[in-house]
């Protein structure tokens, strides 16, 4: 089952599997609840009418999306690359304790077909393609949809101090098109793709799998959840595992799409 995010005439409503739930429902009220009660929720709350307008990104205002960093090994070593401080990737590869920071809150999240954007002081800028958890109040994967990353690599690469600046500005984070509801093992070997097109043309191609991340989710989301607690559930990016070369930077016009098992998020880039 989906659960997607439309703009109707009637206001913001939500959908599963493309028919309408009733105006009250909302994702909060969904992800505050046990995995089985929700999903019970959502059928009592099922209409008959089919969903109609715009898709928006399928998230609450409520809700914080944080992420994940370097649990690939592409990541790892792209960041060594990159960094001045190269040993900190290593060790945080390394150690037990996961790389975890904040990303967005809610409404500063760009949905389906809605543009994001890269830091005009930033010379190398680049889309990463990250499975995004679903996460409910108990701890629990209720599902997962696209996420999109936009990162500023350069900034990040001149001091590590710098990450919160390098991950976080205006059109730093899209999620769709949708949050798909699944199980934890169906999470476990999805393939993810990565195309950016230029000029109506494929600039920059890349392809991973979830098997590829180095952590088990559950380390991740017992991790963030160690000292934080999220009423109305919570996005967790999982990393990524493709990084263009330092020679490709994103640029305004490009379009950025990212297919993630059985979902695609398409993002322009102003």
């Amino acid at each position: 089952m989906r659960l997607a995010r439309y703009l109707t005439d009637s206001g913001v409503r939500w959908a599963a599997d493309g028919m309408l739930l009733a105006p009250f429902f909302s994702l909060a009220g969904f992800l505050s609840v046990p995995r089985e009660k929700g999903l019970r929720m959502l059928a009592s709350h099922t209409t008959d009418q089919l969903a109609a307008g715009s898709l928006l990104a399928p998230i609450e205002d409520s809700q914080e999306v944080w992420a994940s960093g370097v649990t690939y090994l592409r990541s790892r070593d792209a960041r060594k690359g990159e960094s001045v401080a190269a040993d900190i990737y290593q060790r945080v590869y390394d150690a037990e304790r996961p790389e975890l920071f904040f990303k967005a809150c809610g409404w500063r999240v760009a949905g389906h077909g809605r543009a994001t954007r890269v830091r005009k002081d930033s010379a190398w800028n680049v889309p990463e393609p990250e499975m995004t958890l679903v996460v409910n109040a108990h701890r629990e994967i209720v599902g997962y949809c696209v996420g999109n990353d936009v990162s500023s690599r350069s900034i990040e690469g001149e001091n590590p101090l710098y990450l919160p600046q390098a991950k976080i500005f205006t059109g730093s984070c899209a999620l769709g098109p949708a949050v798909q509801l699944v199980r934890p093992d169906d999470l476990r070997d999805l393939p993810i793709r990565l195309t950016i097109f230029r000029a109506g043309a494929a600039a920059f191609e890349g392809e991973t799998r979830t098997s590829e991340i180095k952590r088990p989710l559950r380390a991740l989301i017992d991790c963030l959840f160690m000292e934080l607690n999220f009423p109305a559930g919570v996005f967790l990016m999982t990393g990524t595992g493709i990084v263009p070369p330092e020679a490709f930077s994103l640029l305004p016009g490009d379009r950025v799409v990212i297919t993630i098992g059985e979902l695609a998020l398409e993002n322009p880039v102003a």
